[in-house]
């Protein structure tokens, strides 16, 4: 039974009017005749008795008005949320997988504000498995440090460039350089944040430290002197402390920091929040 067999079924049941229900259908009346004559054939019975003065509903059609309905309000009401999702009527929600990169990209998030209303909800993004945010249904995009090769997420288009930069203790031997190379990574310890390499250009493997559980906990390890971790240079200035450096590196490429969502959520409003960042 299609959708708009069921409508105009249960409309005329409410109604009990054809001329009414044509009109609150916006179809013609020949066109609920047919349709209540096609639901009667299948049937196999009189869902109506129509007379001259009256049209009423059989108990056969009683029975179907009272088991149909509420199927159908909530089939209705499933389509609403749909199409309302669909849309992105609501707010946005966006993560970011590191702490201070919601400023860097701030100017984005206020040309999408000042276009579509709705609040922008702003959700850290766990240290360790950042794209979990998303895989739970918890942010509608993240901003996360491409490439992203994932079979079930989308990229969009990148929002911020900037450098690598390696943290190191204050008093590790690597302080009093001005600046480092990919190759120097393979001799020290190196915390896997955002930015990892198996071995360096050179070959040369790289020694993974401990895990921290989150950022500030990397950041204490750093300065404990238990191991190195390139971030990307606006670390310097948002998580400036006496006992962390911060070199930056001569050969490595610019960090980018890009968009995000799940293929299968894809709303009109990460789409619009997308664009505005291009």
């Amino acid at each position: 039974m299609e959708r708009r067999d069921l409508e105009v079924f249960l409309t005329l049941a409410e109604e009990l009017h054809f001329s009414r229900t044509a009109e609150r259908l916006r179809v013609s009346q020949a066109r609920v005749s047919q349709t209540v004559k096609r639901l009667e054939r299948r049937i196999g019975a009189p869902l109506f008795e129509r007379t001259s003065r009256r049209v009423a509903l059989t108990p056969i059609g009683q029975r179907l008005r009272d088991d149909l309905a509420p199927a159908y309000r909530q089939i209705v009401a499933g389509v609403a949320r749909a199409v309302a999702a669909a849309r992105g009527t609501g707010g946005l929600r966006v993560g970011f997988q590191a702490p201070a990169v919601a400023d860097l990209v701030a100017d984005v998030i206020d040309r999408f504000r000042a276009d579509h209303p709705g609040e922008v909800l702003i959700r850290e993004a766990d240290f360790a498995d950042p794209l979990a945010l998303l895989r739970a249904d918890e942010v509608d995009a993240l901003v996360a440090l491409f490439p992203v090769d994932e079979p079930d997420l989308t990229t969009g288009p990148v929002l911020w460039r900037e450098p690598l930069v390696l943290a190191v203790a204050a008093n590790h031997p690597f302080a009093k350089l001005d600046s480092v190379s990919l190759e120097d990574l393979a001799r020290a310890p190196v915390f896997r944040a955002a930015f990892w390499l198996d071995r360096t250009p050179g070959g040369l493997p790289v020694r993974a430290a401990r895990s921290p559980a989150t950022f500030q906990e990397l950041l204490t390890a750093i300065a404990a002197d238990e191991g190195v971790c390139p971030l990307g240079a606006h670390a310097a200035e948002h998580f400036a402390r006496p006992r962390v450096a911060f070199l930056p590196f001569r050969d490595a490429p610019a960090l980018r920091w890009g968009l995000v969502w799940r293929t299968s959520a894809e709303t009109a409003r990460v789409r619009e929040f997308a664009a505005a960042a291009r």
